[in-house]
C-alpha cells in the first residue's frame, strides 16, 4: 500500500509528570488535542504531583542520547520542543544531536523552576543551556522568574520584561517569547522579540485559578505544534497563548489534586491531520 499522507510531528524532549499536567505528559497532551503527532525522549523522572516535587531521578546521559538518536532515525520531527533539563551532561548530548538537524525548528522552554518553587537546574546545568542550545533554537519561551534567573536582571514589571530580553538577545538567543503570567497586574503581557528585533506584545486577562501546573510546558508545546502546522512563528505564538488561555478558563472550576491543578487541554480537540508527502 502506498502511504501518501504524514501527520505534522512534534518532539518533545522533557521530563516526566506522573500527575499529568506538565512535562511531557503536558505535552502529550497538547500536540495530540491540536491534531499532531507527538514523539517523546525522556531526560528525568520527578516524583511529583500537584503539590510540588518530592524527588528527581536523573535518567544517565547514554539513555536520553540513545533515545534522542533512535526517535530521529525513525521518525523526523517537523519541529523539536525541548523542556526539562536537569544535568549538563544531557544538555550536551542534546546539543550534539541537534546540531545534525538545522532546519528543524527547536523550541525551547528553559524550565528551571517547578510552580512549587522546587528548583530543577543548578547553575553548571543552566550555563550549558546557554552555550549549547541558546544558538540552537528557533524560540525560547522563559517565565518571568526563568528570565531574571537567566538575565541576572530582576523581573517583575513589563519594563523589567523588557531590560531582561535585551540581556536575553545578547547572550546568543534567536527570539524569545517572555512570559508574564507572573505578573500581578489584572492584565497579563507577554513579549515577544523577534530574530530581527521586532516586538510583539500579547495581552490578555488574569484568569482566577490555581489549577496552572503545567501552563509553560504546554504554552511551548502549542508554539512547536502550530508551527509543525506550517504557521508563521508570530502566528504561532498568538494561537498558542489563545490556546492556553482557553485550556485555563475551562479547566478553573475542576478539582485535580489538592494543590496546583492541570489545564483542560481538552477543551476542543481536533482530529489528527493527514498532510500530503
Amino acid at each position: 500500500m502506498n502511504k501518501l499522507y504524514k501527520y505534522p510531528c512534534v518532539l518533545s524532549i522533557a521530563g516526566f509528570d506522573g500527575s499529568g499536567g506538565a512535562g511531557i505528559q503536558g505535552d502529550q497532551k497538547t500536540i495530540t488535542s491540536l491534531g499532531c503527532y507527538a514523539t517523546n525522549v525522556l531526560t528525568a523522572l520527578p516524583i511529583q504531583n500537584t503539590t510540588g516535587v518530592k524527588r528527581i531521578h536523573s535518567i544517565p546521559a547514554e539513555i536520553v542520547n540513545l533515545q534522542l538518536e533512535t526517535i530521529m532515525d525513525d521518525i523526523l520531527p517537523d519541529v523539536i520542543k525541548i523542556g526539562m533539563i536537569h544535568q549538563p551532561e544531557i544538555v550536551r548530548v542534546i546539543g550534539k544531536v541537534l546540531r545534525n538537524y538545522p532546519d528543524i525548528p527547536v523550541i525551547f522552554d528553559p524550565v528551571l523552576v517547578a510552580t512549587s518553587g522546587h528548583l530543577l537546574a543548578d547553575h553548571a546545568t543552566v550555563n550549558e543551556m546557554i552555550t549549547e542550545l541558546f544558538p540552537l533554537a528557533t524560540l525560547i519561551t522563559p517565565n518571568m522568574e526563568e528570565a531574571a534567573f537567566l538575565s541576572g536582571i530582576p523581573v517583575h514589571t513589563v519594563e523589567d520584561m523588557d531590560r531582561a530580553a535585551e540581556k536575553l538577545k545578547s547572550m546568543g538567543c534567536s527570539a524569545l517569547l517572555l512570559k508574564g503570567g507572573h505578573l500581578s497586574s489584572a492584565q497579563l503581557t507577554s513579549l515577544l522579540v523577534e530574530a530581527d528585533g521586532t516586538r510583539h506584545r500579547y495581552i490578555s486577562e488574569k484568569i482566577n485559578s490555581d489549577n496552572l501546573h503545567g501552563t509553560g510546558c504546554t504554552l511551548s508545546s502549542a508554539i512547536a505544534s502550530f508551527m509543525a502546522l506550517e504557521k508563521p512563528l508570530t502566528v504561532a505564538v498568538a494561537l498558542a497563548q489563545d490556546y492556553v488561555y482557553q485550556a485555563i478558563d475551562h479547566g478553573k472550576d475542576v478539582f485535580i489534586g489538592r494543590g496546583n491543578g492541570s489545564l483542560n487541554h481538552f477543551f476542543d480537540p481536533k482530529k489528527l491531520v493527514k498532510v500530503r508527502q
